[in-house]
């Protein structure tokens, strides 16, 4: 069986997929480790492990992300950007927005029917907006960041976080939990400054129907929630949106494997 590797680096997280050459599925794999360190050879090798492959079953495999470029193992390296749009294509094709939150970097991307990405803005100067934001705001209010979703279903009155530097948001957050401000407000707050910094940048580029968020900080429910209500419209979401990279580095690697056969 030939197969088509897709392996996607981020700051913080390494991903792969297996694709066959009917475009299903084959395994995948997601292990917290990314640039610079064993990340992306683990996920090699859980993905061959998991699939009972030999490496020479790869036929053709691209790499994107973050770290692409201190990885040696694959045949083509592609930017993060096109590589979004296409696994975006692949698991929503009605979706022309792409809004993709990562550890280090915001990017939102508009695509067209093909999943080719026409236009984009990131944000990539600043953490704020990005996974490491909420990952230092769980920290400081001493928290696991998977909890944040349960926690702000709880809220009453989310709490403001007016500013929109993390250095200043974190202090900002310690004094209002010195004031009483309860977890779930505080959660729900955080969440809410993280969606209006980005529907910010999507009203710049304009915003296409449907819309559809990937990256790690997508399968934070409080977080799609309120995208939905800053961009007044639903949110689509997979439970491969943390995949999507990989995926479409993965259906780049079978059009390009196909063409060098060809």
């Amino acid at each position: 069986m030939n197969v088509y590797m897709g392996i996607d680096i981020g700051s913080t997280t390494s991903k792969g997929i297996l694709l066959s050459e009917d475009k299903k599925i084959i395994t995948t794999y997601l292990v917290h480790a990314g640039t610079g360190t064993y990340g992306p050879m683990e996920v090699k090798k859980n993905l061959l492990a998991q699939a009972n492959l030999e490496e020479e079953a790869i036929r053709y495999s691209v790499v994107t992300g973050y770290g692409r470029k201190t990885y040696e193992g694959a045949d083509l390296q592609m930017s993060e950007l096109s590589c979004h749009a296409k696994g975006t294509h692949y698991l929503f094709p009605e979706a022309r927005t792409v809004i993709d939150i990562g550890g280090q970097d915001a990017k939102v991307i508009r695509i067209d029917d093909r999943g080719l990405m026409t236009d984009f803005v990131m944000n990539d100067k600043c953490a704020a907006g990005t996974g490491r934001f909420l990952e230092v705001m769980a920290t400081v209010l001493k928290i696991d960041i998977d909890d944040m979703e349960e926690l702000a279903k709880q809220c009453e009155a989310p709490a403001k976080i007016s500013s929109t530097c993390t250095v200043f948001a974190e202090s900002e957050v310690i004094s209002q939990l010195a004031n009483g401000t309860t977890l779930p407000d505080l959660v729900a707050g955080i969440c809410q400054s993280v969606a209006g910094r980005i529907s910010s940048q999507a009203k710049r580029l304009g915003v296409e129907e449907r819309v559809c968020m990937s990256g790690g900080v997508a399968r934070n429910g409080a977080v799609r929630s309120a995208m939905a209500k800053e961009l007044k419209t639903e949110i689509l979401f997979s439970e491969y949106a943390q995949l999507s990279g990989a995926i479409g580095a993965a259906l780049y690697a079978m059009e390009k494997g196909k063409k060098e056969i060809a």
